[in-house]
């Protein structure tokens, strides 16, 4: 992985996020662990390069971004195999599997101790400034309520700046 200054990123993040998706991973090189996310920000605010990831508490993701300063985001690319590892880190859970082992994919530690995956074309590593919980009565239109119940609680809003980035 090559550092690079964020400001150099050209991504179209409308087609990245939605079309690409992404894996929030948090941890070290002992205990880590990795979903995938298909929703989530990136942008400027408080004079800092930030991402906004949204997490549910029940993720076991969650547990390690609660307990660490960072946490990654690591954009695959697009093919079928990248898929593959996309829908596996986002349907199996890591209290179950390694899901690194299971993927193939290959951690590798970033600059404050943060896994990142050699894979990855693109890696931002973040440090949590602001997280806030979503409730129904927050929700200015109630039909993005369909999002929630059956399929999970509401999700933690994290703010994070954008520390480091690293292209392959």
């Amino acid at each position: 992985m090559e550092k690079i200054d964020v400001k150099q990123l050209n991504d179209n993040v409308f087609e990245t996020i939605d079309k690409e998706w992404l894996l929030v991973c948090s941890g070290d090189k002992d205990n880590f662990n990795m979903m995938t996310a298909s929703w989530g920000c990136l942008g400027w605010l408080w004079n800092k390069p930030v991402a906004v990831v949204f997490i549910r508490p029940e993720r076991h993701t969650h547990e390690l971004i609660e307990k660490n300063e960072y946490m990654t985001l690591s954009f695959l690319g697009h093919s079928e195999e990248v898929r593959k590892i996309y829908n596996f880190c986002g349907s199996k859970s890591g209290r179950d599997f390694d899901k690194a082992k299971e993927t193939g994919l290959v951690p590798v530690e970033t600059e404050n101790g943060s896994i990142g995956f050699e894979q990855a074309r693109l890696t931002l590593e973040c440090r949590k400034l602001y997280k806030d919980t979503m409730t129904a009565e927050k929700f200015l239109d109630k039909s993005l309520l369909q999002w929630y119940g059956a399929k999970g609680g509401f999700h933690d809003v994290y703010v994070v700046e954008i520390t480091n980035a690293y292209k392959k």
